[in-house]
């Protein structure tokens, strides 16, 4: 099959917008480890500001990545999700992490 890479290129470009920078990966990989709450994610995420959060996260909900609730009664009022779309790029950030973790040991083993 032959591939196509100006439509790569435009996947890649499409992908990276929607998860690229320096805060994403890690505000989805802390909700998808257990931390819901706004300060919870803030506090679990070294170097983050508060400012930054809330608009990666602001970001992160119109991209269908994250789903924000509210509810007055609830002892959580705000609560931040990840969504099943987001879900579906779990693999890849699987390898990533791995990845990662040999990238680190390699540069580390080579120095």
């Amino acid at each position: 099959m032959e591939r196509n890479q100006k439509e790569e290129v435009q996947a890649l470009q499409d992908t990276l917008h929607v998860l690229g920078g320096k805060w994403r990966l890690p505000i989805i990989n802390s909700i998808c480890n257990g931390n819901h709450r706004f300060r919870e994610i803030e506090r679990s995420i070294p170097g983050i500001t508060t400012r930054m959060l809330s608009r990666e996260l602001k970001e992160m909900e119109i991209n269908m990545l994250i789903k924000r609730t509210e509810d007055r009664d609830a002892e959580i009022q705000v609560k931040y999700e990840s969504t099943p779309y987001c879900k579906s790029f779990a693999p890849v950030i699987e390898e990533m992490i791995k990845w990662g973790k040999s990238h680190r040991k390699e540069i580390i083993r080579n120095s």
